[in-house]
């Protein structure tokens, strides 16, 4: 069973590629980083949980919950408690225009739920990897000590842990910097994704690489592995997502990972009409997880996750859904995108 831990949001879109209420109507569906792996794992076949608190009596949450058992996650360790559903509404960039987001989560129930709020080694039993992002740890003080303490419970019982750091600037409002904070989780992680950005500003590692041109220096990311790992001497595993952004609409995507031995990259997606980039990061964690679980060797789960996400961003909303045929499909070069009859 791998599990993940997070926050889930009502998600609102304007229709196709409008701007906020250029039309009166939103697309109503659900989105958060932690839910998205759940649900790409499901759709790979793996056994998966989503843990989260969510407001009790309220029906939005509810019809989460039922979103979560079509797609075959388990949600028997989500806890109901006060305060409320958080929303976050999403305009997609096209071109020039670069997506927008904006949060509307305060006082959620995940942001206001206390250490102890969830009983661990009930929520973790069969676990066998943990999954969390550096989002929770943004929302609010007692969220990022629920998500220290979800990560002492992992550790005590001997599951493997993920964390993608997933920086957020719209988020870290309550005091502390994610450079003071995420550190000391990411001490107690055993596998880390990030970007370059995450690196330097969550766990204060930096290395010069410009990600303005849309020509990354491939190179520099083996130097950025190298210094992370020597600084997070626990990490086995660090693995990098490296977008080249052309514009909104055109994106070169690929990925790299080391091992402390191994410096590894992925084939690279040129990816020239994005739907949708939301989750797409999430798709390429879901992605790593389940190749590092259920394929041949570290090369495999680094092209696995990459293509997922590639195919993530032909899809409207944060939930990945493709199966674990489709992606490979892409692996093995079926990127033409004919018709398949």
């Amino acid at each position: 069973m791998i599990a993940s831990f997070g926050e889930i949001m009502l998600r609102l879109t304007p229709p196709g590629f409008e701007r906020f209420l250029q039309s009166p109507q939103f697309q109503a569906t659900f989105g958060g980083g932690e839910a998205n792996v759940a649900v790409s794992l499901a759709q790979f076949g793996a056994a998966s949980r989503f843990i989260t608190v969510l407001p009790a009596a309220n029906a939005i949450a509810d019809a989460f919950i039922g979103e979560l058992r079509r797609f075959g996650v388990d949600a028997s360790q989500i806890v109901r408690g006060k305060g409320r559903m958080g929303v976050y509404f999403v305009e997609a960039g096209a071109n020039q225009r670069p997506s927008k987001v904006l949060y509307d989560r305060d006082n959620s129930a995940i942001a206001i739920a206390k250490p102890g709020s969830i009983d661990w080694k009930q929520a973790l039993k069969d676990v066998t990897w943990f999954h969390i992002t550096g989002i929770t740890p943004a929302i609010s003080v007692s969220a990022a000590e629920l998500a220290l303490e979800s990560l002492h419970a992992a550790k005590a019982q001997g599951i493997k842990i993920s964390c993608d750091l997933n920086y957020r600037k719209n988020l870290w409002k309550w005091g502390k910097g994610p450079g003071e904070v995420m550190p000391e989780l990411v001490k107690l992680v055993d596998v880390c994704i990030a970007n370059e950005e995450d690196c330097q500003r969550c766990i204060n590692v930096h290395v010069d690489i410009d990600v303005e041109s849309g020509n990354l220096e491939r190179e520099k990311y083996k130097e950025l592995c190298e210094r992370v790992l020597a600084t997070y001497p626990n990490l086995q595993i660090l693995a990098i997502t490296l977008r080249e952004s052309k514009s909104a609409s055109h994106n070169g995507w690929s990925g790299c990972l080391y091992d402390g031995k191994s410096f590894l990259l992925s084939k690279q997606y040129e990816i020239t009409h994005i739907v949708d980039r939301v989750g797409g990061g999430d798709s390429f964690a879901a992605g790593l997880i389940y190749g590092l679980t259920h394929l041949e060797d570290k090369q495999a789960a680094l092209e696995f996750a990459v293509a997922a996400s590639c195919l993530k961003h032909s899809i409207p909303g944060d939930f990945n859904r493709f199966t674990v045929e489709e992606v490979q499909a892409l692996v093995a070069g079926g990127g033409s995108g004919r018709v398949q009859r």
